[in-house]
């Protein structure tokens, strides 16, 4: 099994992340990371945690390879859909809450006629998803179509975006965002 350091040092790359990145991002020295990194510094709980969740990633996830067994189901009914936020008459019903090294995170979205994400907002993944039921209206970067059940879309985060139902029914989207924002 790789130390903790080479595993981190992986996981900021493959993130495309420098290590000043990961740095200002997560308010840890840009010096104690590289030192983590090489596997000089061990570092403490609080530490590591706050350099995975720059990365997406979490201690469970992090150290899921310590599990030699499949210690969880890769299969979800409905009911197993973790409810992870319902702002404004949306509903973000997550797939796969307990993978023990989530790199990816899978959305069924609910969006109820009318229902805003509000303002544009950006954040640091990819995302795609499709449009099942209803229609969607997405602005990304200053541009905006209506989605209806059937298309799909897929942008870099960082571009300033916004979804909102513009129809007369309910609205539903299967999404992936990587790396995880939750």
């Amino acid at each position: 099994m790789p130390k903790v350091g080479a595993k981190l040092k992986e996981l900021r790359r493959r993130r495309g992340l420098s290590v000043r990145d990961v740095a200002s991002r997560s308010g840890i020295s840009h010096s104690a990371i590289s030192m983590i990194e090489r596997d000089r510094m061990s570092p403490s709980v609080n530490t590591l945690g706050a350099v995975l969740d720059v990365l997406g990633s979490t201690l469970n996830g992090f150290f899921g390879d310590l599990h030699t067994n499949l210690s969880y189901s890769p299969f979800y009914a409905g009911v197993d859909l973790v409810e992870i936020g319902k702002p404004q008459n949306i509903s973000y019903r997550m797939i796969g809450m307990d993978h023990p090294n989530r790199s990816l995170l899978v959305l069924h979205e609910t969006y109820v006629p009318g229902a805003d994400t509000g303002e544009e907002f950006a954040h640091a993944a990819h995302e795609g998803g499709m449009v099942i039921k209803g229609s969607i209206e997405l602005t990304v970067g200053g541009l905006s179509k209506t989605l209806k059940a059937g298309d799909g879309y897929y942008f870099d985060s960082r571009m300033p975006h916004r979804f909102r139902n513009d129809g007369e029914e309910q609205a539903e989207i299967v999404s992936a965002i990587t790396p995880p924002t939750y």
